[in-house]
């Protein structure tokens, strides 16, 4: 499902990658690097209530507690998912809209309205590390809790519901690289679709960041 902009399509790039992969990393520098045209969904906003006992996929954290389970598909809400892409695809703001998540090449509503699909491939032990890391900077986490509920399921989840999708990308991507080089991977995939109205070039955060998504 495309929108229009001045009598064209508007364009639907979907990037998935395992948790800390650098997913967020590379969209935010696509919308860094084109501010005016770039919009972005974070499928991360969309999940269902974490309080709501009847929608969603529940899990036993490390903790003992039940929570909703983030690595499982069915915990999207992929119906207000559908509505925040159509809403940018449609809002004549944008000439491209990334939508980045770990189902975004598998989610059926937003693999029915992606044009060109990127999976960001960042070796396991990366991912976690960057993890931990960011949760013990943001959220003050103990790792032991990450690396338990890693082992619990994270693991096998990214290797059931996300791995997969690897073989369904137009371009595979390496998610130890810079911001800078990913993005220039990403222009190549989208032509000159966005350099008509792009910027004069800026310095881009380099690496992945250990806030990478």
């Amino acid at each position: 499902m495309a929108g229009v902009v001045g009598g064209h399509d508007v364009p639907v790039l979907a990037v998935a990658g395992g948790t800390a992969s650098g997913k967020s990393t590379l969209a935010e520098a696509m919308a860094l690097r084109y501010p005016a045209t770039v919009g972005v969904v974070h499928l991360d906003d969309h999940y269902v209530s974490a309080h709501d006992p009847l929608r969603g996929v529940r899990t036993l954290s490390a903790t003992g507690a039940e929570t909703l389970d983030w690595n499982h598909p069915g915990s999207i809400d992929e119906s207000a998912a559908a509505a925040a892409v159509d809403a940018a695809v449609g809002s004549g703001r944008y000439r491209l809209v990334v939508v980045e998540g770990l189902f975004a090449l598998t989610l059926a509503a937003v693999a029915a309205r992606a044009t060109w699909r990127v999976y960001v491939d960042t070796p396991d032990d990366i991912r976690l590390a960057r993890k931990i890391l960011r949760k013990i900077e943001v959220q003050r986490q103990d790792p032991g809790v990450s690396l338990r509920n890693y082992l619990l399921s994270g693991r096998e989840r990214h290797a059931e519901y996300v791995a997969p999708s690897r073989h369904l990308a137009d371009l595979v991507l390496d998610g130890t690289a810079s911001a800078a080089e990913l993005l220039d991977g990403v222009r190549r995939l989208v032509g000159p679709l966005l350099e008509s109205t792009a910027p004069p070039v800026g310095p881009l955060a380099a690496g992945a960041a250990l806030a990478a998504g």
